[in-house]
């Protein structure tokens, strides 16, 4: 069966909002479907994107699972991004978890 996923996190300010996700992400987006949209490939067939909606914004919970959660923590701080929280899970699973300037959660989690 054939899977894909998109993941939206609504937000205020667009262009605010695209500058922080960039750097969260270490990259430009993948494509732009409109003008105040914007959509970044997690994975093959895997996306999460932004989209100008203030009515919505402020709401959205994502994590997304890596092989190597030091290393993706590490590299977003060299952007200027520091988790507002680190969590470690009884079975040894760990969650790091950003919030954009709306105060959407995006959490990047890892087994140890």
């Amino acid at each position: 069966m054939a899977l894909d996923l998109f993941a939206g996190i609504a937000v205020t300010d667009y262009a605010t909002a695209l500058k922080w996700y960039e750097r969260l992400m270490g990259r430009p987006p993948a494509f732009f479907p409109h003008d105040t949209e914007a959509v970044w490939e997690v994975a093959e067939h895997r996306y999460v994107y932004i989209v100008e909606r203030p009515e919505r914004a402020g709401h959205a919970l994502l994590t997304v699972m890596v092989d190597d959660l030091g290393t993706r923590v590490a590299q977003i701080a060299e952007r200027g991004l520091d988790p507002v929280e680190r969590e470690t899970y009884a079975n040894g699973a760990r969650k790091v978890t950003y919030r954009d300037p709306d105060g959407n959660e995006f959490g990047f989690g890892g087994i140890s």
